[in-house]
């Protein structure tokens, strides 16, 4: 119990409370909804349980000020908590009720999720379930092998269940021109002090006990050279070399994608982050990793080329590459206590 409470990658599918009460139940499925992505691994999200019901809010002191002013990134990572609770749930049996945004005087409460009423699991919702566990940001090369169409398809439909549109980009021509538009991005974030120190706070030793940031390992790097990343990435403009490494994963990776909504508000960027989700876990059931390469959308005039590049109407929400490797290490996890107030007479 110990190691879960302190870790939650340590959470067990069989330790489900199956006689406990509600509050235990809940408590219990936090642990699946923490292991969600999140911007930079800020994990930006609060919760508390208030009798049967899970109240989800967003930890504003974990906003990106600088790289994502509006709180787009901030609230999307709310909805991949979100999407992991509601699988979750329908894993264990449940129906989950959902509200969002169920106080409009409150905008930081994102969410009231209840246990609804008793319902079978399905297959599909069982292998989403188990990719919880599986699913990486993958940050190295990925091997040159294709995805399949039919799989591509099964992620738009999976987007497009939860309000948003995934645009496949895999026209050699096309993804040049998104690739170029992420190396834009690098170039001008290397180069603004502001933006590189507040990357740096969320960049970490290997050997530094911190259960949030992006740790060395999860960008390549060894323990001695991770010591030094922090001050580098800080103190130097490294625009010219990220956006040439950036260039070159682009091309080269089997398919790029763009999730958009047709709105931009704190609605659709709830819809776009439980979109994402469900994208993420489905291919992880396939084999397939994700990382992200958003900085054409965290700078305006270059988040209106890509809304030219996918047709001039949606908004894109966030930008990704997507192929097969070697399954990375898991990064860190805040404990569940860290995040969490209970109020048991309500």
């Amino acid at each position: 119990m110990a190691d879960l409470l302190n870790n939650p990658w340590n959470v067990a599918e069989e330790d489900f409370p199956w006689s406990g009460s509600t509050n235990e139940k809940l408590q219990f499925l936090l642990h699946y909804a923490v292991l969600a992505p999140s911007g930079h691994n800020t994990q930006p999200w609060l919760f508390r349980i208030a009798g049967d019901t899970i109240e989800l809010y967003v930890d504003r002191s974990r906003a990106l000020e600088k790289i994502d002013p509006q709180g787009r990134e901030l609230i999307m990572s709310c909805g991949t908590a979100l999407y992991h609770l509601r699988v979750a749930i329908r894993h264990y049996g449940y129906e989950p009720v959902v509200q969002t945004f169920p106080d409009l005087d409150d905008p930081d409460l994102i969410a009231f999720v209840r246990l609804g009423r008793p319902r079978a699991a399905t297959l599909e919702d069982h292998r989403r379930f188990m990719a919880i566990k599986r699913r990486r940001t993958h940050r190295m090369p990925f091997d040159p092998v294709p995805v399949p169409d039919a799989e591509l398809q099964a992620l738009q439909r999976v987007a497009q269940e939860e309000g948003a549109t995934l645009h496949v980009i895999q026209d050699p021509d096309r993804k040049k021109r998104l690739a170029a538009l992420i190396a834009e991005g690098d170039r001008i974030q290397g180069a603004n002090k502001e933006f590189r120190r507040e990357l740096a706070r969320w960049i970490h030793p290997n050997l530094v006990r911190v259960r949030d940031g992006i740790p060395g390992y999860a960008r390549g790097l060894g323990d001695l050279r991770s010591l030094t990343d922090p001050i580098l990435v800080r103190t130097f403009d490294w625009g010219q070399e990220q956006a040439e490494q950036d260039r070159l994963l682009s091309e080269n990776s089997p398919a790029l994608l763009v999730l958009s909504t047709t709105a931009d508000n704190a609605v659709e960027w709830l819809a776009a982050g439980q979109a994402l989700d469900g994208l993420l876990l489905m291919a992880a059931d396939y084999g397939l990793f994700v990382s992200f390469l958003n900085q054409p959308i965290e700078i305006p005039e270059l988040r209106a080329r890509l809304m030219d590049l996918i047709g001039g109407r949606d908004f894109p929400q966030i930008v990704m590459r997507m192929g097969y490797g070697e399954a990375p290490r898991e990064t860190p996890r805040r404990p569940i206590g860290d995040m969490l107030s209970i109020n048991r007479y309500l």
